[in-house]
């Protein structure tokens, strides 16, 4: 066990990065992380349904990607927009997103978002998008700009999807459809829950599922930057557990997480698990034991990444740089559109 960031370091080669996916989402490799014997073996992840045991819940989020990267019509700012935040006339409800917000055209709204470059949109600074003028009316501790628009911004017109920076490239038209899970359907994150990407409405059909939602923030995009990791402080991301989910979670032998996002939103909520709206701030590391999930399918990730200690956390941080490290010896596709781990 180690509480030093420094230790949860690996060095990948560029080429690994998958910068675009499969043609198809279920031929995505799997590794296989046996923790009882600390077996490493190696699958399609067209198996995955051959792992679950009976009386096993595979848990997936549900949440869907706006398009939240959007510039201003001078093409100077660059802004991501993270959340809506009460202001203007009005407190504004978190479900309105995009093309379905039900905010009247004359009532300002309020955004925080990360602004490039920063030193452009200081308090009181404007930025103009399709003809609406924003105004800076607040600058969070970590540097996120509080934008006041003067009527609501269509996202779906005006914006693009998120791809990670990793990807090197300008979003295509293919991201569109493959950025997002088969199942996404609650708008508002700003990154997809990528460990979903890998399946298919006809695979999803042959296992028992649930759905949750938790809507992937900053968080996803923020590095660990303290030298311990007590001190680092997680970003809060909203999340949503319906009555028919909660029932059949509690109803389930094992929980089968899909992503690190839904084994946050368990893992903070516990077992019994009740019907809830609310936020997490939980950062799941060595030597946390967790509480509610079974098993996890996870994508790999960055290295010294929040989500690389969580997946420490549930089979030892030992045995997963091992196991990356022999996914880089075996040309394994790393990242978003990458292959997958799967955690029993």
């Amino acid at each position: 066990m180690s509480l030093r960031t420094a230790d949860y370091d690996y060095t990948l080669p560029d080429e690994l990065i998958a910068r675009h996916p499969l043609p198809r989402r279920e031929d995505s490799r799997m590794m296989v992380l046996h923790r009882a014997d600390q077996r490493i073996e190696h699958r399609l992840f067209r198996a995955f349904p051959t792992f679950l045991r009976p009386g096993d819940l595979v848990v997936l989020n549900d949440t869907r990607v706006i398009p939240a990267r959007v510039f201003s019509d001078d093409a100077r700012i660059e802004l991501l927009f993270l959340e809506l935040v009460p202001g203007g006339h009005r407190a504004v409800d978190a479900a309105d997103l995009g093309t379905d917000s039900a905010v009247p055209s004359t009532s300002s709204i309020c955004w925080k978002c990360l602004v490039k470059p920063g030193r452009k949109m200081r308090l009181g600074a404007s930025v103009t998008i399709r003809g609406t003028t924003g105004v800076v009316i607040g600058i969070e501790p970590e540097g996120e700009r509080v934008i006041e628009f003067r009527s609501p911004i269509d996202l779906d017109a005006a914006g693009e999807l998120p791809i990670p920076p990793y990807f090197n490239r300008a979003v295509e038209p293919a991201d569109s459809e493959r950025y997002q899970t088969v199942f996404a359907r609650e708008r508002g994150a700003v990154a997809a829950p990528t460990a979903g990407l890998h399946f298919t409405p006809e695979l999803l059909a042959q296992i028992p599922h649930a759905f949750l939602t938790l809507h992937v923030g900053i968080g996803t995009f923020r590095s660990v930057l303290t030298d311990d990791l007590s001190a680092h402080r997680m970003h809060a991301e909203r999340f949503r557990v319906s009555e028919e989910s909660a029932r059949a979670i509690n109803a389930a032998h094992r929980l089968v997480a899909v992503g690190t996002t839904s084994a946050r939103v368990l893992e903070t909520c516990g077992l019994p698990i009740a019907a809830r709206s609310g936020s997490t701030d939980i950062f799941i590391h060595p030597p946390y034991q967790p509480r509610a999930v079974g098993a996890l399918l996870t994508n790999f990730h960055l290295s010294q990444s929040t989500l690389l200690m969580l997946v420490s956390a549930l089979a030892g941080r030992e045995f997963v740089l091992r196991a990356y490290a022999e996914a880089i010896r075996e040309r394994y596709r790393f990242y978003s559109y990458g292959d997958c781990m799967l955690i029993v």
